[in-house]
């Protein structure tokens, strides 16, 4: 077939996306609920207050059912304050995934500690558990599962890993708020749940973040390493004594506009979780037979879902399109109308930071500085994670079910996977 003649947007044929996007990925959606509430917090000087993070701690602790929430300036305090609570402290290790953002790690460095990354799988790219346990040492004090792209990191195994071992695990939601997985709400099933809920995220305040745990101890602590004006009501006997100031030297009270926003989030929620649930799942039902392209999300029959479906992906197969490049493929996509682009977080394991960077003036890589031993993870030590930039790729965020529109986005993929062929030198 000629260019001429091709059905492909790249090679002259019309756009698969025809239709004008208008809201469909709008995100946050921001009403007068919203403004009235941030106004509020305005009127009565009250940003740097605790009045109404307090009420919003309490409505997580009701929607996730849990004992105890600690609301935070970002995700990465949760996950810091998360790790400090867990014990993580000087030599110590906790083991996470490399293809995660850099948060779900790295505050590791500030305690002393360290990470060891373990693999992903392929048709998750969560945390392998199969790979987990031979990396447990001595050191290890925490797993940090890294819920990524929404999907469910199979946690059954985590946590009977974990439990023999004696560590505590962390979940890292920050993709996935709201996700179930076999039923249970994510972030309840691990000792603490961390996750940011940046104005990017799908629950958004603007910019803060939030732990939960049902463990009492483990609440305790992390309020005492940030948030100093607490410490007064602590009661575990290790923390009484230091009232008054953060043992962390740090300060994450959330501000309190954020708070106010997140309380009018978190009540429409589950609603425009369900909506987006709806959309992503119509637009891959859409795609189902597709070669080379294949669905990212749990088996409808699981219990498991992609909460709000942040980040969205698909995996590519390009063996079953007679070696298509990715890149090329992406490119085609695009050229429909679609928003794409391949693969994902660029793996921590080969980034220089985790491998040269002295951030603290030990004369050495502060990832191995307070090691026994050198456990940097070089070039083909996660041959998985090292995989994805050329098996998985970017797809459309849908907020809205409107089934027209988002049959012209699944065509556009459609159109390329079908004509593969005309692509390929």
């Amino acid at each position: 077939m000629s260019a001429a003649t091709s059905p492909l947007a790249i090679l002259g044929g019309p756009k698969a996306v025809q239709s004008e996007a208008g809201d469909m990925f709008t995100w946050p959606i921001i009403t007068e609920e919203d403004e009235q509430a941030v106004l509020e917090v305005l009127r009565v000087g009250g940003m740097s207050g605790t009045e109404v993070t307090a009420v919003f701690e309490q409505d997580l602790v009701e929607w996730h059912g849990v004992k105890h929430a600690l609301c935070t300036n970002t995700g990465t305090a949760a996950l810091l304050a998360s790790m400090w609570a867990c014990g993580v402290g000087v030599g110590d290790e906790i083991i996470a995934p490399s293809l995660t953002y850099w948060a779900s790690a790295l505050p590791v460095f500030s305690l002393g500690g360290t990470v060891v990354f373990a693999d992903v799988c392929a048709d998750t790219i969560t945390i392998d558990p199969v790979d987990i346990e031979h990396r447990i040492t001595e050191r290890t004090k925490a797993i940090v599962p890294v819920h990524y792209a929404g999907y469910p990191c199979d946690m059954d195994p985590i946590m009977e890993i974990a439990g023999r071992h004696d560590l505590k695990v962390i979940e890292d939601v920050s993709h996935a708020q709201g996700g179930l997985y076999k039923g249970r709400l994510l972030g309840t099933i691990g000792h603490v749940g961390a996750m940011s809920i940046m104005s990017g995220k799908s629950l958004a305040c603007g910019e803060g973040g939030f732990l939960i745990t049902d463990d009492e101890e483990l609440y305790e602590r992390a309020v005492a390493f940030g948030h100093y004006e607490r410490t007064g009501q602590l009661q575990h006997p290790d923390l009484k004594p230091f009232a008054g100031l953060p043992w962390g030297g740090a300060k994450f009270r959330m501000h309190q506009l954020s708070s106010a926003v997140g309380r009018v989030q978190l009540r429409h929620y589950r609603a425009r979780m369900e909506e987006i649930q709806q959309s992503m799942n119509h637009f891959w039902d859409l795609l189902e037979g597709v070669p080379g392209i294949k669905a990212h999300r749990p088996a409808k029959d699981s219990g498991s879902t992609m909460g709000g479906w942040y980040a969205a992906h698909g995996l590519y197969r390009a063996e079953a399109i007679g070696g298509l490049d990715i890149h090329r493929f992406a490119e085609a996509v695009r050229a429909e109308g679609a928003p794409t682009n391949a693969g994902a977080n660029f793996p921590l394991h080969l980034h220089p930071l985790l491998n040269e960077a002295d951030i603290y003036g030990h004369g050495k890589p502060t990832r191995i500085a307070n090691s026994n031993r050198d456990l940097r993870q070089g070039p083909g030590s996660l041959p998985v994670t090292e995989s994805i930039p050329t098996s998985c790729y970017s797809v459309p965020w849908f907020k809205h079910y409107r089934p027209d529109i988002i049959a012209e986005y699944a065509l556009a993929f459609r159109k390329v996977a079908e004509h593969a062929d005309e692509l390929t030198p």
